[in-house]
Order: C-alpha cells, then structure tokens, then sequence
C-alpha cells in the first residue's frame, strides 16, 4: 500500500476517498453544481454557445479528470473564462468550429508539456513556488474576482440597486449562519442553503424572472456540435494561433488551484499524481468540451472555496456534481431555474468563496512564518498582491496574459533574480 493510500486526512468531514450515504451524497454534490453553474453557463451565453452543452461538457471533463488523475484530486472543471475574447472573435469569423479547432490545439499544447514534465520531472516547481510565492498568489485566486462579486450585489444593468445589495447581504448572512450554527449534514451544505434562502429572498424582493422556467420544456437535447456530424473540419490557422498560446495562461491558473488544494488536503499532488497526470486530465477534458461542442474547460475556485468551507474533500461528491451537470444539459426546466439565479444571489455566496480561498494563502504565509522585514519577501508579496487583484493585464496582438497569470510569472522571475538581501540588509 502506498504513503498516499495510508494517509487519511482526519481533520476534515470526508476525506479524498470517502464515500457518502447516498441521501448526503446527493446533497453535497448539487451543492457543487449550484455552486459552479452560474459561471459555467456565462462563459457560452457571452460566446454564443448552447449553455446546455457547456453543462454536459463540464460534466463529461470532469470526470475525464477525475479517471486521468486516478481520483485523487478532488477538482470540478467549468468552462473557462480565459479563451473568452478568442472565442468571440472567432464566432464572429469562422464560428465554433474554429473555436474547437482552437480548443483542441490548447489540449494538444497540455499534453506535450505533460509529456515533457513527465520527461524531466516537476522537482523545478519547489525552487520557483516557494511559500512567498505560492501564498500571494493563491491570495490573488481567491481575491481577483473580488470586484466582479462586489459589482454584480450592487449593479443592475450598470445601475446602482439597493434592493440588489440588500439580497447579497441577506445571502451572505444566512450562508455565514448556516456555516456556523447547523449541525449534522445540513452544517455540510451551508453554500447550498445559502443558494436557496437567497434565491427565495430574491423572490421576495421581486428581482427573479420566472418566465423564462415556465417556458423551458422539460427535456431539450443540446446543440451538440460534433465533428463529421454537424460539420465538416478544415484548418483554420488563425484559431489555433489564437488560442494555442492562452494555454500557458490556464496553466498557470492550473498550478496555483493545485497549490490550493495541496495546502487543504494535506497532499502533494505536484507528486502524486504528478503534475504531468493532472495536466493530461485538463488536456484530455478540453479535447473532450471540444469535441462534443462545449468551450474549453478549467478548474473552479469556486468549487474549491465550497471544499475549503464544507471539509468535505470527497472525489465521489465531485463525481456525482459531474453527473448531475451531464444530466442536467438535458432537463430544460431544472436548467432555466438555475440560470435564474440572480447575480446578487452568487454574489452573496462568492464573498465567503473567495475570501476563503485568499484566506488559505495568508495562511501558507503564515505557517512557514514568512519574515516581511526583509525586503525580498516584501518586494514579492507586493508586486504579485497589487498586480493580481489590481487587474494588470498584457496584451500583445490576440495573446492575452491575464492579471493571475501575470502576478505569478513576476512573481516567480522576482524570487528567481533578487538576492536573499539587499544591499541595506547587509551587515
């Protein structure tokens, strides 16, 4: 038996490997499904792709993720908000069968650097991710969103709403109340009580368009999108090198959700796995979006702030999200009712969501007892910290390197190039 097997993480509720009664497992895995739906289901809706199929292929990568990583890592992967400027281009060109061409290219891109990793091994990863790093960065993942949250609980339609704040607040208060006062399973699902106490607060305050339900039909196939079948493939150079690039960006995002979710379940999945495994599933899951039609794929914070809170780390309640998604692609009514889900409503859910997982990069600081006297700890801290949550973006022709990203690739040439003291430190 392996060390990973041996190890069973007993401060949580379930563990990797822990199997749920199936009344609870249902429970938690709709928890995750409410919890990822809103910005899965964006993505396409912005793009012009059927969200009924970004659900599906949500679905479908996640459990291809969950086989290719042996079901060791407990990560849900939801349509990609980085490929969002490519895939609207391209719609306006070429349509979607450039945008999979494009898609497809990026899994390839995944899976030769899987390859190489595997090759050479991810040993580097400790040199160029210390604590300084890792611990800013995760922060910049929990906090980078933070304006988009705060704006969608005050705006509607770019105009200030009070009745919108008041929503949010209400939701966070209750999800805050559910998370510290329930006992039993339903202390396990305060996201998901949270979701629904809101959305009935946002009923009441009038701000939830119900028609839409009444009009979805109950079952409605997806407009698949397949090769061969709904169109003829052909090269389209101009998605490919649109997109290839972009997957240096999810990669990055990739290996800071890990960071995340290593520093909450007690593990290494840099090494078990492997980094070389969980770039292949995030490979194989985009080649797979692609193929039936969806956009591109990546692992959610959101999902994971939901494991940070609940201490539920269980594969099998992300599995059963995953089938849930698959099946809800094809349930229209269940579909329109989630969609309704107002802004405010996540919003409210998402100021727990991200500032726990910011919260889990202070304490990465503070655990290896980071000393911020010195300059070099400081100087990195604040470059990825402002840069992360401030928004830099770089942009050369359609390559797009997002503020995350960007944070992290300063972040990491800082700690690599500065010296361990300054000139004035010297003795």
């Amino acid at each position: 038996m392996s060390e990973e097997k041996k190890f069973h993480n007993d401060s949580v509720v379930l563990d990797i490997h822990d199997r749920p009664t199936i009344g609870h497992w249902v429970g938690l895995s709709l928890q995750h499904l409410f919890t990822m739906f809103g910005a899965t289901v964006l993505v396409p809706i912005l793009v012009g792709i059927d969200p009924g199929i970004a659900l599906v292929s949500s679905g479908l990568g996640t459990l291809v993720y969950l086989i290719t990583t042996k079901g060791k890592i407990p990560a849900y992967l939801g349509s990609s908000f980085a490929f969002i400027a490519a895939m609207q281009m391209l719609m306006k060109t070429d349509g979607f069968p450039a945008i999979a061409q494009g898609a497809m290219t990026t899994a390839l891109v995944y899976l030769i650097v899987a390859w190489i990793i595997k090759k050479i091994g991810s040993a580097w990863l400790d040199k160029i991710l210390p604590p300084i790093v890792v611990g800013p960065v995760i922060m910049v993942i929990g906090l980078g969103l933070a304006a988009n949250a705060a704006n969608n609980a005050m705006f509607n339609q770019d105009n200030y709403d009070f009745k919108y704040l008041l929503v949010a607040l209400i939701t966070l208060g209750l999800t805050i109340f559910f998370n510290m006062f329930l006992r039993g399973f339903l202390g396990l699902l305060p996201i998901l009580l949270g979701i629904v106490s809101g959305y009935i607060v946002a009923l009441l305050f009038g701000i939830v368009d119900t028609q839409p339900i009444i009009d979805a039909p109950w079952f409605a196939l997806p407009n698949f999108e397949i090769p061969f079948v709904q169109y003829q493939p052909k090269l389209y150079i101009g998605a490919i090198t649109t997109m290839a690039p972009i997957a240096f960006v999810t990669m990055t995002e990739h290996i800071g959700h890990l960071m995340v979710l290593n520093k909450l379940t007690r593990r290494n999945f840099f090494e078990d796995p492997g980094l070389h495994r969980t770039l292949t599933g995030d490979g194989l899951a985009q080649l797979v979006a692609a193929f039936v039609g969806g956009p591109p794929v990546t692992s959610y914070g959101e999902n994971i702030g939901v494991l940070a809170i609940t201490r539920v780390h269980s594969v099998f309640v992300i599995g059963g999200a995953a089938v849930f998604a698959v099946v809800l692609g094809f349930v229209g009514k269940l579909s329109a009712l989630i969609l309704s889900i107002p802004g405010p409503v996540i919003s409210g859910i998402s100021f727990i969501l991200f500032g726990v997982i910011a919260a889990s990069g202070m304490k990465i600081l503070v655990e290896n007892k980071i000393d911020f006297d010195k300059k070099k700890n400081l100087l990195i801290a604040s470059v990825i910290l402002v840069v992360g949550i401030g928004g830099l973006v770089l942009e050369v022709g359609t390559f797009t390197l997002s503020a995350m990203a960007l944070a992290t690739v300063l972040g990491i040439i800082l700690n690599l190039i500065l010296p361990e003291t300054s000139r004035s430190e010297e003795n």
